[in-house]
């Protein structure tokens, strides 16, 4: 919202975090805790 994006054009999301890693690893890496440390999108329209 703040860079211009309206608020009505915002969903809802979730984060996962540790509930869902993308890189198992019990001594992780900062490579792999980058990995972890993810966002993913799905685009729903585009204009």
């Amino acid at each position: 919202v703040e860079n211009g994006i309206a608020a009505e054009r915002i969903v809802t999301f979730k984060g996962y975090g540790e509930e869902q890693p993308e890189v198992e690893c019990s001594n992780c890496s900062e490579q792999q805790h980058q990995l972890n440390r993810r966002s993913i999108f799905k685009v729903v329209k585009m204009e």
